[in-house]
């Protein structure tokens, strides 16, 4: 059969008629071929099948019933055709698609298609590139193996579980067409299969369920130091992990009482108490993944868990269609639900973005907490981060006096890269420690905080809440801008007057002055370089985030409120306040040291390795504008150079908090899985409140809260 399948594929290409194609590949079916070759066959059927251009019957009916039909779906109808006007080629094929299932093994399939095997991102990719480098054989007796060569596209589950009624009866007839005796004999029911594969998959939940990782995240069995130890083993014992096993062994004993002929009244019972079983494994689930939020989030225990939640929803579809064997369409949304899952587990795209969810996720939940404080919601709080501006304008005085003062010394760009970086930092973490505000740092940090409100947006209300929100964080931007700029740069050019009148010196030249306006100019690469100083301001909360959550997951503060010699020093009410003291600050100190350490930092690394680069922040660049201005003088107003800097500045505070706030939402949104659909909604509803309330953007109404 080898060769006439060479010779049949030659003549296949040579041949553009779909038709004469179909019938020179059913002339060679041989359901006595070797497994490789009847597999090779269904593979070069399966293709035809999924070819785009449709064949037309001749029958008037089929023409029209086929009019409204998928492609796929004409030319299955197509095939059943030729296929009901030449019974030896019936007969053939019929044996071939009864032999491979009752020959190939199906449990890989139903268990563990789609099913993740490696918890580290690295090591899935690698196997997901070895296996688009290396596609199974056709000769592995694995149902897999063969579902994978067959059906490439991630459209062919469409079609599959759209497939009409009298497609599914007429294909249905396909598989029991002429059995010989040795088939019906040798033959398991598909039942058993699926049977097989549901005690396999609670098998699985089970275990995972009662490991010690899951267990000590449920809430009946989140223990400490006051709990009973028996009422941990009650509690264990009442879990639905616990009850699964036996659960799915009563219903096979049901079943196997059924085949000896008694009433299906108490399968039935069995089936609804393991359907109830399930749908609480599923719940515990959600409560471990409320655990972690909470008290941090391992990617290794969300891997497990997830792939425990995904074997509850496998297990429920094999169950309906073990339970819906009459019903044609259940193996349909069955097939078509493998051969998704299987095509995702194959797929490097559905890899890098399943996993940058995740990350998300661990990273946005413990910034919310912070960002919540960077958000004026009334015109008090609008007022207070005016102030915390100011004070944040008044640190960058001395913050952009220093910067000066480091590249006046002319030193080699990476240890003036260095020294800058500290200097940031250690602004930074004054401000943060005298809880001033730094401009265009808030969407970074704001955004994770929008990401908890959008769990809401499945109802108007919630829509509603997320906009407020975001309307409440551009109105904060703008008065931590403003409060910066108004400070910094006046005080700028006080102190530039202020050291000139006491010194007779200036703190720069008349030369790095007008250098300085023409660097900042928006004709430059001003804008790019401001984008970049955006994506930095996101790295940062990033990282700051990562912190919180590593803090919190591995109990460090705990640690150190119990830590033995903290308490011989500090007292035990001592070291609870420094544990707390530590939980609050760790993501702003962790942020605000790597913020300042990038923006002195990576500027030098990129400009040595690969394109010239500068930060440009808005409060930086508005204070070094003053300090240049107060050395040049009133004549500097005439200069074009001056405006053109002005205008830079402006460019930076928008790109800062654009990009910024971009990456974070989008990582937020990213954290909650939302479709396309639903992010154009939240943007669409966003411009609505701010073309009907523009005034909201700079000044909180009077009830903003209540209405909030």
């Amino acid at each position: 059969m080898f060769d006439s399948l060479k010779r049949f594929i030659k003549k296949w290409r040579a041949s553009r008629d779909s038709g004469h194609q179909l019938d020179a590949l059913l002339a060679i079916a041989n359901k006595s071929a070797p497994y490789a070759d009847r597999s090779e066959w269904l593979i070069e059927l399966a293709h035809w099948i999924r070819r785009g251009r449709a064949v037309q019957p001749s029958d008037t009916d089929d023409a029209q019933a086929d009019s409204r039909s998928m492609p796929a779906h004409t030319r299955i109808r197509y095939l059943l055709h030729v296929l009901d006007r030449n019974p030896a080629w019936k007969a053939n094929v019929a044996g071939i698609l009864r032999a491979l299932l009752r020959e190939s093994d199906g449990l890989s399939l139903l268990c563990d298609a789609g099913m993740p095997v490696h918890s580290g991102f690295f090591g899935a990719l690698f196997e997901r590139l070895d296996a688009s480098l290396i596609p199974p054989a056709p000769n592995r007796r694995d149902l897999t193996a063969i579902v994978t060569l067959m059906f490439s596209s991630e459209r062919d589950a469409e079609w599959i579980g759209a497939l009409p009624t009298d497609l599914l009866i007429r294909i249905r007839a396909l598989l029991d067409y002429e059995p010989d005796e040795d088939e019906q004999r040798d033959s398991t029911p598909f039942s058993l299969d699926l049977l097989a594969a549901l005690h396999n998959l609670t098998c699985q939940i089970s275990s995972t369920g009662l490991s010690q990782t899951v267990r000590s995240r449920l809430g009946g069995a989140d223990t400490d130091d006051t709990s009973d130890a028996s009422d941990v083993r009650v509690a264990m014992e009442k879990q639905p992990f616990y009850r699964l096993t036996r659960a799915m062994l009563a219903v096979e004993a049901e079943h196997q009482a059924v085949a000896a002929g008694a009433p299906q009244d108490k399968l039935l019972h069995e089936v609804n108490y393991l359907r109830l079983l399930l749908d609480e494994c599923r719940r515990a689930t959600d409560k471990v993944f409320a655990h972690l939020y909470r008290n941090g989030v391992s990617v290794d225990i969300v891997f497990q868990v997830e792939r425990m939640r995904m074997r509850i929803v496998r297990a429920e579809h094999l169950l309906n269609a073990w339970m819906a064997q009459d019903d044609p369409h259940a193996g349909a949304r069955l097939t078509a639900e493998l051969v998704n899952a299987n095509h995702a587990s194959q797929s490097v795209a559905h890899l890098m973005r399943s996993n940058f969810s995740l990350l998300a996720r661990k990273v946005v939940e413990y910034s919310a907490d912070t960002g919540e404080h960077y958000i004026a919601r009334d015109r008090a709080e609008y007022l207070k981060m005016l102030r915390m501006a100011a004070g944040g304008g008044l640190v960058t005085v001395v913050t952009v006096c220093v910067k000066f003062a480091i590249t006046g010394a002319h030193l080699q760009a990476m240890a003036e890269g260095l020294l800058a970086g500290f200097n940031y930092a250690a602004s930074f973490l004054l401000m943060h420690f005298l809880h001033f505000s730094l401009a265009t740092k808030q969407p970074a940090m704001t955004a994770p905080t929008l990401a908890r409100e959008l769990d809401g947006t499945g109802t108007p209300a919630g829509v509603d809440s997320f906009v407020s929100s975001v309307t409440a964080l551009m109105r904060t931007q703008a008065a931590a801008v403003l409060g910066n700029v108004l400070l910094v740069f006046p005080v700028c050019l006080g102190v530039q007057l202020l050291w000139h009148a006491l010194f007779n010196a200036d703190i720069i030249s008349p030369d790095k002055a007008h250098a300085t306006l023409k660097s900042f100019s928006l004709l430059g690469p001003t804008p790019f370089y401001a984008a970049l100083t955006g994506v930095l301001l996101w790295s940062s909360s990033l990282i700051a985030g990562w912190a919180d959550n590593w803090f919190v997951l591995h109990r460090v503060a705990d640690a150190l409120a119990y830590n033995r010699r903290l308490r011989m020093t500090l007292g035990v009410a001592g070291a609870a306040r420094l544990a707390k003291a530590c939980r609050s600050n760790v993501a702003g100190v962790v942020g605000n040291i790597t913020l300042g350490l990038m923006l002195g930092l990576v500027p030098a690394i990129l400009t040595a390795f690969a394109f010239s680069f500068e930060v440009r922040h808005v409060t930086l660049s508005a204070g070094s504008i003053g300090i240049a201005l107060g050395l040049l003088g009133e004549h500097a107003l005439e200069l074009p150079e001056l405006w053109w800097a002005v205008a830079g500045v402006g460019s930076m505070a928008i790109l800062n908090v654009a990009v910024s706030f971009a990456l974070a939402f989008y990582m937020a949104v990213k954290s909650r899985d939302l479709r396309r659909n639903a992010v154009r909604s939240l943007r669409g509803a966003i411009w609505q409140r701010v073309l009907r309330h523009p005034l909201e953007l700079v000044w909180p109404a009077k009830a903003a809260r209540e209405g909030q």
